[in-house]
């Protein structure tokens, strides 16, 4: 089943707090993952996003975690499935069909951008 999960990470230390988002995206035996810092939303233009080395299939089910190290509290914030129309082996270009709550259409992933467009 193609799956997908919108995790908000926060990173508390005594200084600042880190919030950023984590995007990740079922790969057969692992998550391809993306990171960015505000949440792309539909028709809004371009958003940057950085590849992360791929997770573990368990962050798909995880509502919250309280991550090691003090490296902080991860909290999933939308989650749904998805249907390829594009995914190049580098993961560098990707278009999914995403059906979430509140992330719906089409997501284009190409190089450190993405955006979120209506599902024609």
């Amino acid at each position: 089943m193609n799956q997908w999960v919108l995790l908000e990470h926060k990173i508390l230390s005594s200084k600042l707090i880190d919030i950023h988002y984590d995007f990740l995206v079922e790969d057969q035996l692992e998550c391809l993952t993306w990171k960015f810092h505000e949440i792309p939303s539909l028709d809004r233009g371009l958003v940057e996003i950085i590849k992360q080395p791929n997770h573990r299939l368990v962050w798909l089910s995880r509502i919250e975690y309280q991550l090691s190290n003090n490296r902080g509290l991860v909290k999933r914030i939308d989650h749904g499935t998805f249907s390829y129309i594009f995914h190049n082996q580098d993961s560098q270009k990707l278009k999914i069909i995403l059906n979430g709550k509140f992330l719906k259409g089409l997501l284009t992933i190409d190089g450190n951008f993405c955006q979120l467009t209506k599902n024609n």
